[in-house]
């Protein structure tokens, strides 16, 4: 059942428990990512972000990169509970979006107005930030569970190889997604009046 804005974000959540099945087809998860595309807000208009859609044996190819990558990095005794939580949180999952950012945007951006030269960088991650949020939401608004990954950069070069991905976006994040096989842990909230001020 699809929810409203407001529900959407309530119910927003990080899902580590899911399974490989979808509430919608492969052609309604994709118009989710051109709705975010073409709908989010960027600095500039600079409409620099880069989506990446892996679905069935791409969304297995991508966890085995993270996994490889992981036994690399990490003891052989810490690497256990680390595939175990890929194999159970991520890859079984139905997908993931990789999110990018196109560096020759940002570049071409600070050349065209060198006042703000240091802050596109950081308007940059702005700009994923909200299509992050959006496509999350987008996709707990029509049952899908998710998370955020960050495995950048470990796996960035396996990653822009396998896929023949263009030099110049930057891997900002992952979000496996799928079906929720469990309930999200208990979110807590600190006080709204610490976090806000408001002067009349």
């Amino acid at each position: 059942m699809e929810k409203n804005l407001t529900e959407a974000l309530r119910h927003r959540r990080s899902y580590y428990a899911l399974t490989p099945d979808t509430p919608v087809t492969d052609t309604e998860i994709e118009r989710m990512l051109h709705f975010a595309l073409k709908h989010t807000p960027s600095a500039y208009n600079s409409q620099s972000t880069r989506l990446v859609l892996l679905l069935h044996e791409h969304h297995a190819a991508l966890w085995k990169i993270v996994a490889r990558a992981l036994r690399a990095a990490v003891s052989e005794e810490a690497f256990a509970a680390t595939q175990a939580k890929i194999d159970r949180s991520f890859a079984s999952g139905y997908g993931t979006v990789l999110f990018y950012e196109d560096s020759s945007v940002v570049r071409a951006l600070q050349q065209r107005f060198p006042l703000y030269a240091g802050n596109f960088p950081v308007w940059s991650e702005h700009t994923s930030a909200m299509h992050q949020l959006v496509l999350w939401t987008l996709l707990e608004e029509v049952g899908f569970g998710a998370s955020l990954q960050h495995y950048n950069p470990l796996i960035d070069t396996a990653v822009r190889r396998q896929w023949s991905l263009p030099e110049e976006w930057r891997l900002i994040a992952q979000m496996p997604f799928g079906l929720p096989a469990a309930e999200p842990d208990e979110k807590t909230f600190e006080p709204i009046e610490a976090r806000m001020r408001v002067f009349r």
